[in-house]
């Protein structure tokens, strides 16, 4: 073991109904307590949500509501679960922005402290990106092996990013040569709109955003019309009005 531990070290990680800490629960918990002699000790459990995992989460780690339905609540085993916690240091992949951010909520909906003052966390994601930089001039090192001069001229940059892409298709058998076997590949984006205030649910527009988060926009403008003229008056860029605009004339033709 590379890494020098003066106590054990939890890794996280959480498969959970979604991706909001607010209103979305934990259906899966693993921890690997790592000792400071090298030992592992493991700890997975199945948690009822007690709401529905929507199919969209399911499809990405696999576990449905009749999965879970008889397994215990995250209260229920809140208290052993920060039993083996006790002092830790924590870890996880993206885990301070998301896995400890949770776990904290649930504690804290179980009428639990959780206290992470006297905690070292490392982000296992943070070491990636800050010791592997994503940048063009980074990429156009990586797969062109060049130095990107003049980086941040447009041209330069649009010269770099399309011999990275050709670099990217040597590299890569499986992107294949088209754009649509690169879209397969990596996966198609739907976007309704470029800054993300709305996204795509199962071919549904829904809120990206406040108070209607996870609600079908068409749903919003019917019931509150007033929210179309809100967002229309604030401070949204162009392309997200306009989207907003053809959803509102849609849901008045349906209406009509």
């Amino acid at each position: 073991m590379n890494l020098q531990l003066s106590r054990p070290l939890a890794v996280l990680d959480l498969e959970t109904t979604g991706v909001n800490l607010s209103s979305d629960r934990i259906v899966e918990l693993a921890i690997l307590k790592i000792m400071p002699d090298g030992n592992i000790v493991r700890k997975r459990r199945l948690i009822n949500p007690q709401m529905k995992i929507p199919v969209e989460s399911s499809e990405i780690h696999g576990i449905t509501d009749e999965m879970v339905k008889d397994a215990p609540t995250f209260k229920e085993i809140s208290n052993e679960t920060r039993q083996f916690l006790e002092q830790c240091d924590l870890a996880g992949y993206n885990s301070n922005r998301f896995d400890w951010p949770l776990l904290m909520e649930e504690f804290l909906r179980a009428g639990l402290d959780f206290d992470i003052s006297d905690r070292k966390m490392i982000d296992v994601q943070k070491i990636f990106h800050v010791l592997e930089p994503r940048t063009l001039s980074a990429a156009y090192k990586f797969y062109c092996n060049k130095t990107l001069d003049g980086a941040h001229s447009a041209e330069v940059d649009a010269q770099a990013t399309w011999e990275v892409l050709d670099a990217q298709l040597d590299r890569y058998p499986q992107l294949g040569k088209t754009l649509d076997s690169v879209i397969n590949c990596i996966g198609d984006e739907k976007m309704v709109d470029f800054a993300r205030r709305f996204i795509l649910q199962n071919g549904v527009e829904v809120f990206n955003f406040g108070k209607h988060k996870g609600r079908p926009v068409t749903d919003v403008l019917k019931a509150e019309p007033q929210y179309y003229d809100w967002m229309m008056k604030g401070d949204f860029p162009m392309h997200t009005k306009q989207k907003l605009t053809e959803i509102f004339n849609r849901t008045l033709l349906k209406k009509a």
